[in-house]
C-alpha cells in the first residue's frame, strides 16, 4: 500500500471518472498532487469542467487542474455520450468550481511533478493515454525518474468498443503503445477485472440512500450509465475506473499477474487490442506489465462504499 505517496490523476471525467476522482479524496494514505483532462468519454471542454467542478464538489479545489489534449495523436476524437451523457456527467450540472485555470502544459507540470517527487510519485491514467504519450515524447528521460502508471484500460480478451478492443486504448492507440513499450512499470486494470468490479442495483441503492451532494450527485449522473449496463448488471454500476485508485491503498483486493503486451496500431479489425503474453511462455514483449486480473468484490464494494459514505 502507498503511505502518503503522491499521485497524478490524468482523466476523461464521465461518470465513473467522477466516482475514482470522489473516492480518491477520501483516501488519507494519496496525496493528489495534480490532476489533467484529456478527450475520452467527452470533449476536452468538458472533460476539464467536470475534473474541476467534481474536486469542487470533494471540497478540494486546492488541487491543480490542467488542460490536456484535445484529440488523439492520429486520429479523430471518439466520445462515449451513450453511457456518459452529452457533458459526460449525466447530464447533471454541477456548481462551477471558483479556482483558478491552470495556464502550463500538462507535460510541463507533470515533468515539474516528477521532479519535485521522483519514485514517490504515480500516475493514475483513467482515459486514453494522449497526454502520457505526449509527455513520454516530450520528456523521455521521464521514463525511469516516477515509480510507474496504474492505467484503466485494455483487456487481454475481448472488447467494449469493437470485439477485440477497450474503449480508453482504442480512442488512441498510437499513445498507448508509446506508453506500453516506454519501459515504466505499468500496473494495467483492463476489462478483464473491472467488468467484475460492479455494485449491484440494491448495493447501489444502499450507498446512495441519504439525502446528501455527494449521494444525489451519484444516483442522478449514473441514472443513463446503469440504464445501458441493464442488460447484464440489472440495475447496477461497472465502476472501471474505480479500479486503480482503490487498488493504490487496498491493493490485497486485486490479483495480478506480470505480462507483456503490445497495442495493435495496424489492424483493420484489430486496431486499439492490447495483446498479452499472460497465459503464455512465449515471451514476445518485455515484461514490465501487471495485469490485473480478479477483484475481491466484495470487499471492494464495502470499502467503496465507506469511503464514499464518508462524505457528509
Amino acid at each position: 500500500m502507498l503511505e502518503n505517496k503522491a499521485i497524478w490523476i490524468d482523466t476523461d471525467t464521465g461518470v465513473d471518472d467522477a466516482v475514482a476522482l470522489l473516492t480518491a479524496c477520501r483516501i488519507e494514505t494519496i496525496n493528489i498532487v495534480g490532476v489533467s483532462a484529456v478527450h475520452g468519454n467527452t470533449t476536452l471542454t468538458n472533460t476539464l469542467r467536470n475534473a474541476r467542478d467534481v474536486l469542487a464538489l470533494a471540497d478540494r479545489e486546492d488541487i491543480p487542474v490542467y488542460r490536456g489534449a484535445s484529440g488523439p495523436l492520429m486520429y479523430a476524437c471518439k466520445t462515449a455520450e451513450y453511457v456518459h451523457g452529452d457533458n459526460g456527467l449525466g447530464g447533471v450540472n454541477l456548481p462551477p468550481s471558483s479556482a483558478p485555470y491552470m495556464e502550463e502544459s500538462v507535460s510541463q507540470a507533470l515533468r515539474r511533478a516528477v521532479s519535485k517527487y521522483g519514485r514517490q510519485l504515480v500516475v493514475v491514467a483513467l482515459g486514453p493515454l494522449t497526454n502520457i504519450a505526449r509527455l513520454i515524447l516530450e520528456f523521455p528521460e521521464v521514463r525511469s525518474l516516477f515509480a510507474g502508471i496504474y492505467l484503466m484500460g485494455g483487456a487481454v480478451y475481448g472488447g467494449n468498443v469493437t470485439p477485440c478492443a477497450e474503449f480508453n486504448i482504442y480512442s488512441d492507440p498510437q499513445a498507448a503503445e508509446i506508453v506500453f513499450q516506454s519501459g515504466i512499470p505499468l500496473t494495467m486494470f483492463g476489462l478483464d477485472v473491472t467488468m467484475q468490479a460492479y455494485m449491484t442495483c440494491e448495493e447501489f441503492q444502499q450507498l446512495t440512500a441519504s439525502d446528501t451532494a455527494i449521494s444525489n450527485f451519484l444516483r442522478e449522473s449514473t441514472a443513463l450509465a446503469r440504464k445501458y449496463y441493464e442488460p447484464d448488471f440489472a440495475g447496477g454500476m461497472v465502476l472501471h475506473d474505480v479500479c486503480p485508485i482503490m487498488a493504490l491503498a487496498y491493493p490485497d483486493l486485486f490479483t495480478t499477474k506480470l505480462a507483456g503486451v503490445f497495442v495493435e496500431t495496424q489492424g483493420q479489425l484489430t486496431m486499439g487490442k492490447t495483446v498479452c503474453d499472460l497465459y503464455s511462455d512465449y515471451h514476445f514483449a518485455d515484461r514490465h506489465v501487471m495485469v490485473a486480473t480478479d477483484v475481491l468484490r466484495a470487499d471492494f464494494v464495502r470499502t467503496l462504499s465507506e469511503l464514499l459514505q464518508s462524505y457528509v
